[in-house]
């Protein structure tokens, strides 16, 4: 391949994957043609892009970047999974689709610059929580020993707001009220 061809290419995986930082390497080798555009499909609808890219390449492209890491794990026929939110949606998307194609080799992923290796890895970074999700449990345990704090200064108060509540109607029924 020429030189000129391999620029061009280069400029056509950085414009491909933008300022996406993280991604997964896939291998689809052995998997039908039907089931790979099934694949393909199904990522599309979820905003996730599958990009088949030679090894060597991806690392004169992606070298100096927080993509570097997966270089090391790409072997073979590899292909590169990005978009969605985050790329624990795009591991989540490729570990549930190994149900229906087992054949789907997963041999990395880089999130912020560490890189996930092999199946075990990847299948690891697709249980984190996505970025609302962390958001959302750190609001809630920021949130929780104020709610709690309330809920004990709120407590005695209603328990006696309850006796000054029943004292009132039997007051206003003309009944007694027994000496305690």
């Amino acid at each position: 391949m020429s030189k000129p061809v391999k620029e061009m290419m280069i400029r056509e995986y950085r414009d491909l994957l933008g300022d996406n930082e993280n991604a997964i390497a896939i291998g689809l080798r052995g998997i039908e043609s039907n089931d790979t555009n099934a694949i393909r499909a199904g990522l599309a609808k979820k905003e996730i892009r599958v990009t088949v890219m030679r090894n060597k390449l991806f690392g004169q492209a992606f070298g100096d970047t927080s993509l570097a890491p997966l270089k090391d794990v790409l072997k073979g026929s590899s292909a590169i999974a990005y978009g969605a939110e985050s790329v624990v949606d795009v591991a989540r998307e490729i570990v549930g689709m190994l149900k229906q194609f087992p054949d789907i080799e997963l041999k990395g992923a880089v999130l912020d610059g560490m890189l996930f290796e092999g199946e075990a890895g990847v299948k690891e970074l697709s249980k984190f929580p996505t970025r609302e999700e962390a958001i959302a449990q750190d609001v809630t345990l920021i949130l929780g020993p104020g709610r709690k704090l309330v809920g004990a200064v709120k407590g005695p108060g209603s328990n006696l707001a309850g006796v000054i509540k029943a004292i009132e109607e039997k007051l206003e029924k003309g009944e007694e009220i027994a000496k305690v």
